[in-house]
């Protein structure tokens, strides 16, 4: 079983990793503090509606990284957490837990960025990187990611697309999953719900916009 430790450490390494604002510094190195323009958000869409379309995939890019590469590094090097999903049926509750706790690191740190005051973007892109990490919740990830896609082409609204994604995910998981999701599966349920509850509640703002007429679409105004 990994040692309580590198638990600690690897959620320490993911937390800072997905602290790292991207679009922020983005923002920055292009002259403007995109917190004071658009939505105000840090995130990859009012990166590219702030500073340009090119710029908002570079830091959608790099913000599923930060998500996807510490998971990544954990599942594949840590003793334990390697062989999953093949024994993970066995495992004790401590490994259970620490799988669970290395995944959210990297999306609290993006929620609650420490070089930010802990004011964070709406963990979208970073969630996507981490779930696409995890062998078990990749397939599911993917078909949520395409869902997210056509949703932005019918709608023009990332927001929408965001929020129908996560909520096509969570239900993807309990349908697919409905055998053990609240048995064996139980703390992989947890997080899940926690996730999309997560990505949510981070998009009360733009549901708001969206009631009064006023969310910025990806393109054609408001």
């Amino acid at each position: 079983m990994t040692g309580a430790w590198m638990v600690v450490a690897w959620f320490a390494g993911g937390y800072l990793a997905g602290s790292v604002p991207f679009g922020w510094l983005i923002g920055r190195m292009r002259g403007v503090d995109i917190r004071e323009h658009g939505s105000r958000n840090i995130g990859a869409t009012n990166c590219g509606r702030v500073c340009g379309a090119p710029w908002g995939v570079l830091a959608f890019v790099l913000d599923v990284a930060k998500g996807f590469l510490p998971v990544f590094a954990a599942v594949t090097l840590l003793p334990g957490l390697a062989a999953w999903p093949a024994d993970w049926t066995h495992w004790e509750a401590p490994q259970w837990l620490g799988t669970v706790a290395i995944a959210a690191a990297p999306i609290l740190g993006h929620v609650f960025p420490v070089w930010l005051r802990f004011r964070g973007g709406k963990a979208v892109a970073t969630s996507l990187g981490v779930l696409l990490a995890l062998p078990m919740l990749q397939s599911m990830a993917l078909a949520a990611f395409g869902v997210w896609v056509m949703t932005v082409l019918v709608t023009r609204y990332v927001s929408v697309a965001s929020s129908v994604a996560a909520v096509v995910f969570v239900w993807g998981y309990l349908v697919f999953e409905s055998a053990k999701a609240w048995s064996d599966y139980l703390p992989v349920t947890v997080f899940v719900i926690v996730l999309v509850a997560t990505v949510l509640v981070r998009h009360r703002s733009n549901y708001a916009r969206l009631i009064r007429g006023t969310e910025n679409k990806v393109w054609g105004g408001k």
